[in-house]
Formats: C-alpha cells, sequence, structure tokens
C-alpha cells in the first residue's frame, strides 16, 4: 500500500460500488466478489484485464465492506470465528493463479503437493490406457474370431456346391445326356489366334453363340449397331422427303429432325456405357456417337444420293484415263471394232 500511493477512503458507499455490491449483503456474497474481482485484476494473472492499481483498490474496497458487514451482524461467537477464518483464507487467491489449485500453506509446500499430485494423474492415465488398449485388443481378437468363422462358412457352402454340381455332371455323363452334342469326343479348336485376346474367354462364348447362348455384352453390342444403322437410315429418309431446296416450313421440321435424333444418340451413348461395364476384353469397348458429327454424316450421305440420281452414267462411264463416255461413244467404238 506504501508503494502504490494510494490512500484508501472511508466512504463505504464507495466501496461498495468497487465491489459491485449493495448493502445489507451478506459475508458470502462479499467473498465471493472478492474472489472475483481478484482474479480479474490481479498482476500475475497473465490476462488482458490484469490492472494492479484496480487490484488494490478491490482489496481495499474489500477490508471496508467486511469491517462495516461485521458490524451490523449481531455479535457472536460464530461471527468472530468465521471473520477470524476469512481473513486467515483471503489472500489465497494465488491458489486460483498457478498450480491448478492444488495444495495448501506455502508456495514451496504446494509447489511439492502439486508434483505429487501430478505424479499420481499420470499414473491413474497410464493405467487407464493399458486397460483400454487391452480391451481393445481382446475385442480385436473377437471380431477377428467370428470374422473367421463366418468365411470357414462361405468356404465350405462353396465347396459343397462345387461337390454337388460335380457329382450332378457325372450323373448326367453316366445317364448319356451329353451324348448327343455335336463334336463330342473331338478336341476343341481354337476360334482366334489373336495374341491379344485370351483363348479361353474366346472359345467359351463362341460355344455359348453355336448353341444358342450369347452373352449379354455380344446382345448388347449387336442391338448399338442395329440401333445406330436404323437412325443412320431414318434421318438420311427423312432429309429426302423435304426435298431441296428447303422452305422455311421444311427448315424447321427438319430442325425438329435433328433434335429428336440427336436425343436418340444420347440415349444410345448411354447403353454404350453399360455395353463397356460388362464387355470382358478392354479392346472391345466402344465410344460415344457423336450427335453433330452423325449429322454431318447424314447430310452427306443425302448429298451423294442427290448427286448419283442427278448423273447415273457418270461413274460407269468412266474410262482408264478418268475420261467420260456417253452411250454415243460406247456404240461408235462397237461399230468400228
Amino acid at each position: 500500500r506504501m508503494l502504490s500511493g494510494y490512500k484508501p477512503k472511508g466512504d463505504i458507499k464507495d466501496s461498495y460500488k468497487i465491489l459491485e455490491l449493495e448493502e445489507g449483503c451478506s459475508l458470502d456474497e462479499v467473498r465471493n466478489s472478492y474472489r472475483t474481482l481478484a482474479k480479474k485484476y490481479h498482476p500475475d494473472s497473465s490476462s488482458s484485464s490484469a490492472d494492479p492499481a484496480a487490484f488494490i483498490r478491490v482489496e481495499e474496497a474489500y477490508r471496508v465492506v467486511l469491517n462495516d458487514v461485521a458490524a451490523k451482524q449481531k455479535p457472536s461467537e460464530n461471527s468472530e470465528e468465521e471473520e477470524d477464518q476469512f481473513k486467515s483464507k483471503s489472500l489465497q487467491h494465488r491458489h486460483y493463479l498457478s498450480f491448478e489449485g492444488v495444495g495448501i500453506g506455502t508456495p514451496s509446500q504446494r509447489e511439492k503437493q502439486y508434483m505429487q499430485f501430478r505424479v499420481d494423474r499420470a499414473t491413474e492415465q497410464v493405467l487407464e490406457y493399458r486397460q483400454h488398449r487391452l480391451g481393445s485388443s481382446y475385442a480385436g481378437t473377437d471380431l477377428m474370431r467370428a470374422k473367421d468363422v463366418r468365411e470357414s462358412k462361405k468356404v465350405k457352402i462353396t465347396q459343397a456346391v462345387e461337390r454337388l454340381v460335380e457329382d450332378l455332371i457325372q450323373e448326367s455323363m453316366a445317364k448319356g445326356d451329353f451324348d448327343n452334342l455335336r463334336g463330342k469326343g473331338k478336341p476343341l479348336q481354337k476360334f482366334s489366334d489373336c495374341p491379344h485376346i485370351d483363348p479361353m474367354t474366346h472359345n467359351l462364348n463362341r460355344i455359348l453363340i453355336d448353341n444358342g447362348y450369347q452373352p449379354e455384352w455380344i446382345l448388347l453390342q449387336k442391338e448399338i449397331r442395329e440401333t445406330i444403322e436404323r437412325l443412320r437410315k431414318s434421318v438420311v429418309a427423312s432429309r429426302r422427303k423435304l426435298g431441296e431446296p428447303m422452305t422455311p416450313l421444311e427448315q424447321k421440321q427438319w430442325n425438329r429432325i435433328c433434335e429428336q435424333f440427336m436425343e436418340d444418340i444420347r440415349k444410345l451413348n448411354k447403353r454404350v456405357d453399360n455395353f463397356n461395364l460388362v464387355v470382358p476384353i478392354l479392346s472391345r469397348q466402344m465410344v460415344h456417337f457423336s450427335p453433330e458429327k452423325e449429322i454431318i454424316r447424314a447430310q452427306k450421305t443425302y448429298e451423294a444420293l442427290i448427286e448419283k440420281a442427278s448423273y447415273p452414267d457418270t461413274k460407269e462411264s468412266q474410262g482408264v484415263d478418268g475420261k467420260s463416255f456417253g452411250w454415243k461413244s460406247y456404240l461408235f467404238k462397237w461399230l468400228n471394232l
């Protein structure tokens, strides 16, 4: 107090205002308010609100308010004991600022108690960690056992099914159900000499096809090719019906035909995606059809048909030297011969 230069005033109302209390409060309220403000303004609290001067004012106000409250209460032995007890603990605010509030007594004694507290806490954490680790390992062992049991059941079921199929095949062979097969007793021929194709897969597919069973990807491929050919022929036929040159009404109709054609191509590309998912050979996969390129192709096909219809004898009358001859020239040559 001497170093701070602050002289406490005897105004009790100001002291109550500093402690944020009202007259007539209890001793517990005074103590709680003092502890809260001491934590807030104490210079060792390392907080943004630390203020040594404010902390000194709070301490002086606490003394004044404490004396005032003690004087207003009835004199009794209990009040004196509480006051003495609180006086002895009034300066223990450092409990809340260091050593996590552990220990009592001098700072050195509290430090020793805090070190022992940390050792005990670390021991408990190690024991909890070991217990948790052992529990998780036992749980993992149980899961592995359950998984092994499930896998063993699957293997047993698979082997049982395979033995059943083998027995059925042997029984059918003994009855002669396979005697009517074409090529019975002859070795399988290699249907493809391409080194990039798996011969076993190719032979199996060929056997299925020859006996009326086609894989899904072959059916999809056939369907895709038939669909694109049908769409190409239909759009060329629609273009030929409109004629040349097109009127504005025919141009609108052609635009609608092109839009429908492009939508059909997009749907066909979805089938191509499904085909690429099931085809067993990577080199057999198909690429998407471009709607714009298909429209250009249809236009060129139409122009070629129109040109062929306009000059039917052009290609037939081409000679060896690239010159064109009409029917009169052919007749003249025949007469000369």
